[in-house]
């Protein structure tokens, strides 16, 4: 996926302005968290679900190498192959490679994020490989050629009438009808045909079980179990962070997942794939390629600080419960992940600079960081990121703003080191302040902090200070 990060600013104040966007993420955000609540609340101890969950993909990433290895060792014994690969790139001219030796002229795909990232669609598309997605909202986004709105719902901020439209211009509907349940029966004979006539299919992970070399798909439509049983040939692909030790542990895995996505207890549909099918099997593929992707997980994984990223399970529980994302929606994040999960995660694969927009944008509440069931402290990452850009650019001399905001950072703390030296600096402040206000307001300070208050409001100073105030009313104490 192309990424668009630097457009943040831009993408977010337009979508702030956008009626149907916020009536859309008035209802959507709130109602899933509702939802989460009711699935999470079905645990016995739900707190002891969460804890037991966590320490689960706490123990994936401290022994992930190992597991990796042991996966590959008993999915190669099942009968899959097993390829590994470094970067974007590669990925795709090997997926590439897969459907051009078996004469393939078009894939249909499940819904996955790890193919978004590394832009898998474009890639087979401009070659000669059509690639069809096969998950309602993504056959949506895709059509439209839109970035997915939310990781659950993709197009649940597009109105029928534009769906309706669309469906028109690509002939799968004949005539205009914005009724919801003929769209999605549209949808499905357009997609039936795919599948009937399908040689490979392409898929995510959602976990990797190493005791077995088993990959596991959760869904809800059905699509993916049509994927990956209809062709000859399967590829699935998947990020390294997505195995998991035990059957055991997939199982609790998947009912943290489904709650925290959906608050289902479980998915329509759960799929385990261990191999391709056997001789006594009437249908799945007859040749399975695991195709575990890289692409700069391993530098995430060196640096003690970011590992816990990996440990993420795309559940989309922090999109939910995010002020911002409430408010913006997924659009301005600019790359595959969005909301809290998009603000750790892109910076690491894009890089802090392109990506300081996102991680500054955060209120550091912790919502995220409480209702992670990966135990992914999201806050702390994003307060690290905005430490080492600054220390960065200072270090490198690029930018001057930076060493002003290092230098007022350093004011701030000492004028807060003590009653006495706060009292010094808001007397000293006062005036200055008062001729900067506006209405009440302070919106706009000269020199290096310009950029602060190009989106922010500052209160005006009071006229008096609370203790001045308990002072004049004769209080004590």
């Amino acid at each position: 996926m192309e990424a668009r990060t630097e457009r943040f600013k831009e993408t977010a104040s337009r979508e702030l302005r956008n009626e149907l966007s916020q009536i859309f993420l008035s209802l959507l955000p709130p109602g899933f968290t509702i939802l989460r609540q009711i699935g999470m609340s079905s645990f016995p101890d739900p707190d002891s679900a969460v804890e037991q969950a966590r320490a689960i993909r706490a123990e994936v990433v401290e022994r992930l190498p190992e597991l990796l290895e042991e996966f590959e060792r008993n999915a190669a014994a099942s009968g899959a192959r097993v390829l590994w690969v470094r970067d974007a790139a590669e990925a795709n001219e090997i997926i590439l490679d897969i459907a051009r030796q078996r004469g393939v002229t078009y894939v249909t795909k499940g819904k996955s994020m790890i193919t978004e990232e590394i832009g898998l669609n474009d890639h087979l598309i401009r070659n000669g490989v059509d690639a069809f997605e096969t998950d309602l909202g993504e056959v949506i986004t895709q059509l439209l050629s839109l970035p997915p709105f939310h990781i659950v719902g993709p197009a649940i901020n597009v109105p029928p009438e534009e769906i309706s439209k669309t469906f028109l211009e690509k002939g799968i509907i004949k005539e205009t009808t914005t009724n919801p349940i003929e769209l999605g029966k549209a949808v499905r004979v357009y997609l039936r045909e795919k599948f009937r006539h399908l040689d490979m299919g392409i898929v995510g992970v959602n976990m990797a079980v190493a005791a077995t070399g088993t990959v596991i798909n959760v869904e809800n439509e059905g699509n993916i179990r049509m994927t990956k049983s209809s062709p000859r040939t399967l590829v699935a692909v998947m990020s390294p962070e997505k195995v998991i030790p035990t059957m055991a542990d997939a199982v609790h895995m998947i009912r943290i997942l489904c709650r925290n996505c959906t608050g289902q207890k479980i998915s329509s549909y759960v799929s385990m794939d261990t191999g391709p099918k056997k001789t006594a099997e009437i249908d799945g593929p007859e040749e399975l390629f695991i195709v575990v992707v890289d692409n700069g997980r391993s530098e995430i994984y060196r640096d003690p600080l970011t590992r816990q990223v990996l440990r993420c399970i795309r559940c989309g529980g922090c999109l939910n419960t995010c002020p911002v994302y409430a408010k913006i929606g997924g659009y301005p994040y600019g790359f595959t992940y969005s909301g809290p999960m998009g603000q750790v995660m892109n910076p690491l694969l894009l890089g802090l600079d392109k990506t300081a927009d996102l991680y500054r944008a955060c209120t550091l509440c912790g919502a995220c960081r409480q209702i992670c069931p990966a135990g992914v402290d999201h806050p702390s990452l994003m307060l690290a990121y905005r430490e080492r850009q600054v220390a960065s650019r200072v270090r490198d001399d690029k930018r001057m703003s930076a060493f002003i905001e290092r230098i007022g950072a350093g004011l701030v703390s000492l004028g807060m080191s003590s009653a006495a030296a706060w009292n010094l600096a808001a007397r000293s402040m006062k005036p200055v302040m008062k001729r900067l206000e506006n209405n009440g307001y302070i919106r706009n300070i000269p020199f290096g902090l310009k950029g602060w208050f190009a989106c922010r409001d500052l209160p005006g100073m009071p006229e008096k200070t609370f203790h001045e105030w308990w002072k004049a009313k004769g209080r004590k104490g």
